[in-house]
């Protein structure tokens, strides 16, 4: 290599950075866009990505060690391999050229799908799907990293199914949906967030990790003040109050108040949301209508018809790994476990005899608890005196000898006030259970940590599987439930919170944590992106009747008394 490379390498990039401006500014119109310009933009761009483009083999996660670095103990060599798997699972593509105006962002209005095959189709093979995306100005995409769900339905036999999708990294994708029963069934592709919010998320989650206002009561006789708290908190700003729990490490601070000590704090709460969070171009590509949660059109047609089976066939040829899949309503299982239908009480309280149920976790586990409570009348609520939201709540039926019990999980916890003696980490009240053949733990752990680094979540995460194998090893037969995250509706000021994409993350590092234990999972994500309902943080009664249904399956199988 001679001494003109690295020379010919500058001139090509100050080319380039000139020549991107040139075209920016001398956009007038941009129905009148010049092709001409337009093929230069793409030449830049594609060289910019090939030269930025990493090895295959080089991992493309970073671990965040500094945030909270000094409050938080170091995992292990093993921890910080398994965690860098982790992330590296939830690995997402950045576009190649940041920071473009929104005419260059993913438009779902101008993208479309194309189904593969014939109008007529089989039941046990797959559909293929091919969507290409394109932006504003109506030219396709040269990379991927789009985030798109997809859903085969028919809204008249009370069907749906996940389709699973395949991103190309080029502007295309591939959806794989198996076809499970007979009849006409529609594509639906939904863009939830294009390329470029995604990027603008994964800002947030790193740099903006106090968007969530959290605060804590001190009170002495008649003196109260109030402090900001948080998981990470500046500690060279003000004195800090250390509530980390000496038993998982999980830290957690307050802001010591000026008046009063540490130990007069006495509940904990959600104060608000911070509001300045994006630049005026990135706002852009958070409005209701455009790019959040957008429908792909059809280029042609948007339905096939399933036909039965050829030759016999019934099993699905499809990689698509679905969980399960709607049918007349009612969700039927793809992973060998047949599913029940408990429509009375009375089938409730016969599978709950003699059980201990224990629900441990966020309000989408709440629901379940509301749903035994309000269906069941023989489970008769004790009056704990406990906050409505937050609880704990308990269900007692003292003939067939039924416990079920709600708790709210620790901090972080976006809640009305709740007494601080109520915060319980998951994995200390696992410890304090005996567990055995007639108890029940489900717990749902998710929907509070969207705003965090990931690393928080698989901190928290890890110290809940090691309670989980403590639990099963001094008694195996105990039954241990996780509760996956779900869509949920989206707005532009909720995006920055609650996204669809948090929650994505959060699910493929839940699953991968807990793989390969003795537990059973509630696919909560497929069970509400299935359905015909719209999605909700809390799920719609339908769906949470199709959960418990779910739930009462695993605690009583098919077949056993």
């Amino acid at each position: 290599m001679d001494g003109r490379t690295p020379r010919l390498s500058l001139i090509f990039v100050l080319l380039a950075v000139v020549g991107f401006i040139l075209l920016i500014s001398n956009i007038t119109s941009l129905e009148d866009f010049n092709d001409q310009l337009t093929s230069t933009f793409y030449k830049i761009q594609s060289s910019i990505h090939l030269a930025f483009e990493p090895p295959d083999n080089v991992l493309l996660a970073e671990v965040n060690y500094t945030y909270c670095a000094q409050f938080v103990q170091k995992p292990t060599a093993e921890e910080a391999i398994e965690e860098r798997h982790l992330l590296n699972s939830t690995a997402w593509p950045d576009p190649p050229v940041k920071d473009l105006p929104v005419e260059f962002s993913s438009n779902p209005a101008k993208s479309y799908y194309v189904i593969q095959g014939e109008p007529e189709q089989h039941i046990g093979g797959q559909l293929v799907v091919n969507v290409h995306v394109h932006n504003f100005l109506g030219l396709p995409k040269r990379h991927g990293g789009d985030f798109l769900t997809a859903r085969l339905h028919s809204p008249k036999l009370g069907a749906g199914v996940v389709g699973k999708v395949h991103d190309h990294n080029d502007g295309n994708y591939t959806v794989l949906f198996p076809l499970l029963w007979a009849g006409e069934v529609q594509v639906e592709i939904t863009m939830v967030h294009p390329s470029e919010a995604v990027v603008v998320l994964k800002r947030l989650r790193k740099e903006q990790t106090h968007t969530v206002s959290f605060k804590s009561q001190f009170r002495s006789g008649g003196l109260s003040e109030s402090t900001e708290c948080d998981m990470c908190l500046p500690h060279n700003q003000k004195p800090l109050c250390n509530y980390t729990d000496l038993e998982t490490g999980e830290p957690w601070y307050c802001y010591k108040p000026k008046k009063l000590g540490c130990d007069t704090r006495i509940n904990h709460y959600k104060e608000g949301y911070r509001k300045t969070l994006l630049n005026k171009n990135e706002a852009e590509f958070f409005k209701r209508g455009v790019n959040i949660k957008v429908p792909i059109p059809a280029a042609k047609m948007d339905r096939v018809t399933v036909l039965p089976a050829e030759n016999d066939q019934t099993k699905v040829e499809s990689t698509n790994n679905a969980a399960g899949y709607y049918f007349q309503d009612t969700w039927r299982s793809l992973s060998g476990s047949a599913i029940q239908h408990f429509t009375s009480s009375s089938a409730i309280t016969s599978c709950l005899k003699g059980k201990l149920v224990y629900m441990h976790g966020d309000s989408t586990i709440r629901q379940w608890f509301e749903y035994l409570a309000k269906f069941v009348p023989n489970l008769k609520p004790f009056n704990l005196y406990s906050p409505i939201m937050v609880g704990p709540f308990m269900l007692v039926d003292d003939t067939n000898n039924i416990l079920v019990k709600f708790r709210c999980h620790g901090t972080p916890l976006r809640s009305t006030p709740v007494y601080t003696s109520e915060l319980r980490y998951v994995a200390n009240e696992i410890d304090r259970i005996e567990g055995g053949p007639n108890t029940v733990y489900i717990i749902s752990v998710w929907a509070h940590f969207s705003t965090y680094p990931i690393e928080a979540y698989i901190r928290r995460l890890r110290q809940i599987r090691k309670a989980v194998v403590r639990l099963l090893n001094r008694e195996p037969d105990t039954l241990v439930v996780i509760r996956t995250p779900n869509m949920q509706k989206l707005n532009p000021a909720d995006s920055l919170f609650y996204s669809n994409w948090f929650c994505l993350q959060i699910d493929t590092v839940l699953r991968g944590m807990f793989k390969g234990l003795n537990v059973k999972f509630l696919d909560a994500w497929e069970m509400v992106l299935a359905h015909y309902l719209p999605h909700d943080l809390h799920p719609p009664q339908p769906i949470i009747k199709n959960m418990i249904d779910v739930i009462l399956s695993y605690i009583c199988p098919a077949g056993k008394t």
